[in-house]
């Protein structure tokens, strides 16, 4: 895995912040300036394919803010793609932080409505999927499942 041989210094990387869990460095090639990628040092292909600890789940998060603050901008994004048909590209889990310069529409993330489709659904169908998750979660032993 390449990330996994960044993390050990077998791979070039521009790194810009680290932890015991984590490391952030520039993605190659960005989709905006300082496009960094966020890494936990532990391998796994997405978040529960074989699953990640949670201790390396709560370090990215604070790491997160810390690299949008350092990107200087207002505008960015967060993004985490498990899986080929949802866009992960390197089978180990990642967070980008993408900035969107005011500037320059066409570098990050760019989001219309034709990109982001919605779609209408009736209260019966919120009901019936929030009812799945919920079992799913309830299956699992996950605790906090809403009632």
């Amino acid at each position: 895995c390449i990330f996994c041989k960044i993390v050990r210094g077998e791979a070039p990387s521009f790194k810009v912040y680290e932890t015991k869990h984590s490391l952030a460095f520039l993605a190659k090639p960005p989709v905006s300036h300082g496009h960094t990628l966020i890494i936990p040092k532990y391998h796994s292909r997405t978040l529960t394919d074989p699953g990640i600890p949670d201790e390396f789940l709560a370090d990215v998060g604070p790491i997160m803010k810390k690299i949008a603050v350092m990107n200087g901008e207002d505008s960015y994004n967060i993004i985490q793609n498990n899986g080929r048909t949802a866009g992960q590209s390197v089978d180990h889990v990642h967070f980008h932080v993408v900035t969107k310069p005011v500037d320059q529409g066409t570098q990050g993330l760019v989001l219309t409505p034709e990109s982001w489709p919605s779609y209408p659904m009736t209260d019966d169908e919120y009901a019936r999927d929030a009812d799945q998750m919920k079992q799913i979660g309830r299956d699992h032993g996950f605790p906090g499942v809403s009632a």
